[in-house]
């Protein structure tokens, strides 16, 4: 048996399309392309996540983005360059987050 998804553990039966979206096209079309690296794709999710404040899934994406060759010091620099562009208090939400996930 399979381990489940990111979608599947977090939603479950409660919306199985949207787990099928996310499963099949966003991860497995999108991420896939070979247009933009995987390090690439981290970098611009990370930064669209601080940008709109959707902390809800940035915790993944920063762990993601670690294993896709991103380091600590350039997502930590990711954070306060958005700061000056996305607002401080989305940057520093994104910080905290960003310290509780690299330091475990």
């Amino acid at each position: 048996m399979t381990e489940p998804t990111p979608a599947q553990k977090l939603i479950g039966d409660f919306a199985p399309k949207l787990v099928a979206l996310t499963d099949d096209v966003l991860f497995g079309d999108v991420w896939e392309r070979t247009e933009l690296s995987p390090r690439d794709r981290s970098l611009i999710t990370v930064a669209s996540l601080i940008s709109g404040g959707n902390t809800e899934q940035l915790r993944g994406h920063l762990a993601r983005a670690k294993q896709n060759g991103l380091t600590e010091t350039e997502l930590k620099e990711v954070i306060i360059h958005l700061a000056f562009y996305a607002g401080w208090p989305k940057a520093m939400s994104a910080i905290t987050i960003a310290r509780e996930v690299f330091q475990s």
